[in-house]
């Protein structure tokens, strides 16, 4: 999201992260300045200076002869990004059962249920929302933190999981199985559908990843 205050480099920035994060541009993607720059509608200064700040930042990497590149997690990473993931979300289910309110779990079943009922690009954007709602319920500014520096790895996993029918009826499932104990309070069964949660999406990915 732009703002006026923003300087053309800082509005290219938040452009194209928005777009990496969209799935508009995807990992092993070659970032031309002049294509992004025609893409974003800005000059080639700004858009130069978004694709340092995201080579800073891990996002993006300097290959010879192709210049910027979206860069792809190795299987290694992967597994090490979810495992890191496990246990802040495992944490964050855990806390949501404490303090979760009532409205709060309401709008993560509504979430969910809208997550059943579309297609799979729109499935990918109501997940991200559905798992920052148990991050916001668990009232810790810590573990959100936490959380937000996972983010632009996550924006390296390449497409969703969310690729049909069944997956997203298997990833509802899951949901429900993760506000029902968030709303009996039982923090040990959150953590472990949680936990299970993301357990079934890596052996997902992996599976993806080896085709």
């Amino acid at each position: 999201m732009t703002t006026p205050d923003m300087s053309q480099g800082e509005a290219a920035y938040a452009q194209l992260l928005s777009a990496i994060r969209a799935g508009d541009f995807a990992p092993g993607d070659r970032l031309r300045e002049t294509d992004v720059a025609a893409r974003l509608n800005l000059s080639r200064t700004p858009v130069r200076e978004a694709l340092r700040r995201l080579e800073a930042e891990g996002i993006v990497e300097h290959r010879p002869r192709l210049g910027a590149v979206i860069r792809q997690l190795s299987h290694g990473e992967l597994v090490e990004l979810y495992e890191m993931r496990i246990v802040l979300e495992r944490t964050a289910a855990q806390m949501a059962a404490k303090h979760a309110a009532a409205a709060e779990v309401d709008a993560l079943r509504d979430l969910n249920a809208a997550i059943a009922a579309s297609t799979s690009a729109q499935a990918a954007a109501l997940n991200q929302d559905f798992h920052r709602g148990i991050y916001l319920a668990t009232r810790n500014r810590f573990l959100l933190d936490s959380a937000r520096a996972l983010n632009n790895a996550l924006m390296l996993m390449g497409p969703t999981t969310l690729d049909d029918a069944a997956r997203i009826s298997t990833v509802t499932a899951q949901h429900t199985d993760i506000l029902d104990a968030i709303e009996a309070g039982d923090a040990n069964a959150a953590g472990e559908a949680a936990e299970a949660h993301l357990q079934t999406s890596l052996r997902h990915r992996l599976k993806v990843l080896g085709r």
